[in-house]
């Protein structure tokens, strides 16, 4: 199983909005396979001692360096934290504490010492869609398996989950009458199915609790109907994938969702393209990096698509004026325009550069008002 916690709307606002000497960023690909994950925890060791190294380096105070040093030797020694893991991690450090983040995404190693966090790789784990959950429901029987990108499908244990219909009403077969009798024939049995859909979802919610992983259903008519009508998870696809899932492995359900986790990445984008052309008509979208830049200083970014690639040099002032000729500022320009667009409300994207809109590189963003 994927032990993921992909970071809240706050938490990103809370990295991004922290400027402080010392601030570390830390990404690895990681193994959620617990018998080789030594050789994460020795990636990361390497990459920790490099970015106390660079501290000092830029003249971060013994004492913080130490303070940084602890925190990570004291991760290093967390058994437990190294048995549970995702496709990769992502560790956020200042000299005052250390914050995790496992993403079900697998990102190239980095080890980066600024006076703000790197984040842009976070960012992109958050945008695309890389793990969903497929719920295989049918009459007979429901499992709920979790499907990534890069490791196999998973059947997960989920307590109180309900078997069947009939045993999730008690009975012996879904043809049972009630004590009442009043409940028989096939209307009688839309309402078991309907306690029985009642149970699933229940039980799901401690497995989905704050989360938004997209939730895949696999069932077939008139269950499916039934199981949408009383869902109570905001992220269920709208598509379903169709045929008795009871007849469809793990494997063969993880290869059905690709496809609808690759349409929604799709039509999210699609909906930006087409309102960052409208913007554009209108005066109020730019994919030009000093525009960006005061931009997002002055809070006027609603929309902000980022080129996780993209590495362009300089700095940016307080003011928001854009300088190409700055060197050695400790942090990428592209990653300063998303930073400052969080922190004054909006939302960022981070994209690879072919999803970005025809004709734009390194960023697009849509305005909420003109500069």
């Amino acid at each position: 199983m994927l032990h993921i916690d992909i970071p809240s709307r706050h938490d990103i606002e809370s990295l991004s909005t922290t400027t402080a000497p010392g601030c570390v960023s830390i990404y690895l690909p990681t193994t959620p396979v617990t018998v080789v994950s030594d050789a994460d925890r020795i990636l990361f060791k390497n990459l920790a001692r490099e970015a106390v190294g660079a501290a000092e380096s830029a003249g971060l105070a013994r004492g913080d360096a130490d303070a940084l040093k602890e925190s990570f030797d004291d991760l290093l020694d967390d058994e437990d934290f190294w048995e549970h893991q995702a496709c990769s991690l992502a560790v956020f450090a200042t000299p005052e504490g250390v914050r995790t983040f496992r993403l079900p995404n697998t990102v190239d190693p980095v080890s980066q010492v600024a006076d703000r966090f790197f984040i842009k790789p976070l960012l992109y784990a958050m945008t695309t869609p890389q793990t969903a959950f497929v719920l295989a429901l049918a009459q007979g029987g429901v499992r709920v398996v979790e499907v990534s990108s890069d490791l196999p499908a998973y059947t997960l244990d989920i307590a109180e989950m309900p078997t069947d219909v009939a045993s999730a009403a008690g009975l012996t077969t879904i043809t049972d009458r009630s004590p009442s009798g009043r409940i028989q024939g096939s209307e009688g049995q839309k309402v078991r199915m309907r306690q029985y859909a009642r149970k699933v979802d229940g039980a799901l919610r401690d497995v989905l609790v704050g989360r938004d992983t997209p939730l895949i259903l696999a069932a077939t008519a008139p269950i499916d109907a039934i199981f949408r009508s009383v869902n109570t998870y905001p992220f269920l696809v709208e598509q379903t994938i169709e045929g008795n899932p009871e007849k469809l492995t793990d494997a063969e359900l993880a290869q059905l969702s690709r496809p609808i986790l690759n349409a929604l990445h799709a039509e999210r984008l699609a909906r930006f393209a087409e309102e960052y052309g409208t913007a554009q008509a209108q005066g109020l979208g730019t994919s030009d990096v000093a525009e960006a830049a005061s931009a997002a200083t002055r809070g006027a970014i609603s929309t902000l698509l980022v080129d996780i690639d993209a590495s362009v040099e300089g700095a940016i002032d307080e003011a928001g004026a854009y300088s190409a000729s700055a060197t050695d500022v400790g942090y990428q320009v592209i990653d300063e325009i998303a930073r400052r667009t969080l922190a004054t409300g909006g939302t960022v994207l981070a994209v690879r550069s072919d999803d970005l809109p025809a004709g734009t590189s390194n960023l697009a963003a849509v305005l909420r008002f003109a500069l």
